[in-house]
């Protein structure tokens, strides 16, 4: 947004004002006058005793000073130019499911010449990476007994990475609700709707980060699947974890209390699998962050719809504004002058 003046030379009339308080105190510029003596030999001369009067007085030059100003904008004829993005294609939208129950805190995912990390932190690692690295809008939600949306669909991708280093495990429960945490990125992508300026629709596609099976909520994951078919969302599974006993360590968010041992993996890919394909998209198995990161890019990639854009400008316009003020304070001035100080030319 930028204020600019289509005739800006006008705005050196407003120099008139000070040529004409200077000409005035030089006795250069006086009205014609008779000489009218209105106090006695030696006395004082007459003042206005009333300070209604004087306020009145003073106001009336002010009106006429603020009638000139607004007469002088007007003349130069402001205006406000902004520029509205409008899209014609919004990109694509990813949104992250991910799972937060207590076992993605098992530590079996391997970083490449630092030992292992649990299965969280590489999944908000790397989401982050693809996030700094991709356009289109992305947002997040997480699920454990209970799903929540973190983050809607954004292009904003502060807010978004601000919004993923806030979540923590176990902050929704102990249980693995798979089921329920897609059908609530099913339930937003399906129900976002196209801004007036957005363009063509944006490819949808959810991403589900998870190492466990459904044992929790009322909603099976096949149905959830099916149900982002229906409304041409595209599901991919990224399977994070190995089998047998896995170091695992995490603080209870709710609690303080820390959680350390070992956790009997019981990770198990078919079902995971059969939930990718009743979603038109990709399994992935995931045992490493290059495996990861790799995945992640490679859905990206498939996705990706590139954002195009126009900018249109917009201009308004504020002549008749300060016209009108200038009329009213101009017949401000006249009725303080003429009716009330009842001045004579």
């Amino acid at each position: 947004m930028q204020l600019n003046f289509e005739h800006p030379w006008a705005l050196l009339l407003v120099l008139l004002a000070p040529l004409y308080v200077f000409l005035r105190k030089k006795r250069i510029l006086v009205r014609p006058s008779v000489l009218l003596t209105m106090n006695d030999w030696n006395g004082s001369a007459f003042i206005w005793k009333s300070s209604i009067v004087r306020a009145a007085f003073f106001l009336a030059r002010g009106t006429a000073l603020l009638a000139f100003l607004c007469a002088v904008i007007a003349l130069a004829e402001p205006c406000v130019n902004k520029q509205e993005k409008v899209y014609e294609s919004r990109g694509t939208d990813i949104l992250f499911v991910l799972d937060t129950s207590p076992s993605m805190a098992a530590r079996d995912i391997l970083r490449e010449g630092a030992g292992a990390v649990s299965r969280f932190d590489a999944a908000k690692e790397i989401i982050a990476q693809l996030a700094s690295q991709n356009s289109g809008q992305m947002g997040i939600a997480c699920f454990a007994s209970e799903a929540v949306l973190v983050s809607p669909a954004t292009s904003d991708m502060n807010f978004f990475l601000r919004r993923l280093e806030e979540i923590s495990v176990g902050g929704l429960g102990d249980g693995s609700g798979v089921g329920t945490g897609l059908a609530l990125a099913v339930y937003h992508l399906a129900s976002r709707e196209i801004a007036p300026n957005a363009g063509r629709e944006a490819k949808k596609c959810a991403v589900l980060l998870t190492d466990g099976e459904n044992n929790t909520g009322s909603i099976h994951p096949l149905t959830a699947a099916r149900l982002a078919e229906e409304h041409g969302i595209t599901l991919y599974v990224a399977g994070l974890g190995t089998t047998g006993r896995v170091p695992i360590e995490y603080v209870d968010p709710k609690t303080g209390a820390v959680y350390a041992g070992q956790l009997d993996s019981r990770f198990d890919e078919r079902a995971l699998k059969e939930l990718a394909a009743e979603g038109g998209g990709s399994y992935f198995s995931v045992t490493s962050l290059q495996e990861l990161s790799a995945s992640l890019k490679h859905i990206a990639a498939r996705e990706q719809t590139a954002q195009a854009w126009h900018y249109r400008a917009e201009r308004t316009r504020f002549f008749d504004k300060f016209l009108l003020a200038a009329i009213v304070c101009g017949a401000l001035f006249f009725v303080i002058t003429k009716i009330i100080l009842k001045e004579t030319l």
